[in-house]
């Protein structure tokens, strides 16, 4: 059923505006951020309210992005952007709901599964890769001669305090501080 056509003031539409030059992200936060190799900053443009529960679990963007919404909404899907150099990206993790991505800038590796059932699609600006939930994936950028520079990815997760947690393969990777991970242009 479709709501009733309301009006809605510019003040209050303006609450639910979010202009990317003025967003702030977060580096930290994740069991990964620690790592050289998975530095990026993720920035929680809409949604994500902390999950509920103790232990591995966490929210997708950490635990410092996911109390700084730029919408601070809670209408059953999250968006926020991922920034990053080439050869950075998460460790292999999943998440209870759908994850979907669409790379703004530079080309983005987007990997699922882990050991001999790995498989992976590079991606360039507005294509779009969809994760059903409980599927293990990751992704990274992969941009060529462009060493320095940072790319955007944008990123969309279903539900209202979806949680994420890394694979036993990736706890591993975080406890060795680093050893085991995989080659950013494999």
């Amino acid at each position: 059923m479709i709501p009733q056509l309301r009006s809605i003031s510019r003040e209050d539409m303006m609450k639910r505006v979010a202009l990317f030059k003025d967003l702030k992200g977060s580096k930290t936060g994740l069991p990964d951020s620690g790592l050289p190799e998975c530095e990026r900053e993720l920035i929680n443009v809409i949604g994500f309210q902390p999950p509920e529960g103790e232990g591995a679990v966490v929210s997708p963007v950490g635990a410092d992005a996911a109390r700084h919404s730029a919408i601070p909404i809670a209408e059953g899907f999250n968006l926020g952007f991922a920034r990053c150099k080439p050869g950075r990206g998460p460790l292999m993790h999943n998440h209870d709901t759908n994850e979907t991505f669409m790379p703004i800038t530079g080309r983005w590796r987007c990997e699922w599964n882990e050991g001999a059932e790995r498989d992976f699609i590079d991606v360039g600006p507005c294509d779009v890769v969809s994760f059903p939930p409980g599927v293990a994936r990751r992704f990274m950028n992969v941009t060529e001669a462009e060493p320095e520079a940072e790319h955007v990815l944008m990123f969309v997760i279903a539900g209202n305090g979806p949680k994420a947690e890394f694979t036993i393969a990736a706890n591993a990777i975080i406890e060795s501080g680093g050893d085991g991970l995989p080659s950013p242009f494999a």
